[in-house]
C-alpha cells in the first residue's frame, strides 16, 4: 500500500508558509459539510480548532476563515503559532470548557 505524500503549502489561518497542510471542512461533514467549502490548514491550527470547539459550534458560528480568525481563543493561538517554526507541531489538548460541554 502506497503512503500518501504529505502536502506542503500555506495555512489559511496562521498564514505560515511551507507547512504540512490538511483539509478542514468549514462546516463539519457530520453537520452536512461534505460538499461545502473547505480550508487548507496547518496541522496545529486544525487540531486547535477541534480542541476548542464542538462540531455544532463550528457549523453554526465558526464556519468561515474570517470568523475563526476573529474568535478570541483562536486569534490568541494564531498570534502564538505564527512565531513558531513551520516544522513545530505542538501538543494540543482539548480545552476544559469543551470537555465540560460534552458531559
Amino acid at each position: 500500500m502506497a503512503r500518501k505524500k504529505k502536502e506542503v503549502g500555506v495555512c489559511e489561518l496562521c498564514e505560515r508558509e511551507k507547512v504540512e497542510i490538511t483539509v478542514h471542512h468549514l462546516t463539519p461533514k457530520e453537520m452536512g459539510g461534505t460538499f461545502m467549502p473547505n480550508a487548507t490548514l496547518c496541522i496545529p491550527c486544525h487540531k486547535q480548532i477541534h480542541a476548542l470547539y464542538t462540531n455544532e459550534h463550528l457549523a453554526t458560528e465558526l464556519n468561515t476563515i474570517s470568523q475563526l480568525k476573529k474568535e478570541r481563543k483562536m486569534a490568541a493561538f494564531i498570534n502564538w503559532i505564527r512565531k513558531q517554526p513551520a516544522t513545530r507541531i505542538p501538543v494540543i489538548k482539548k480545552s476544559n470548557e469543551r470537555k465540560k460541554r460534552k458531559k
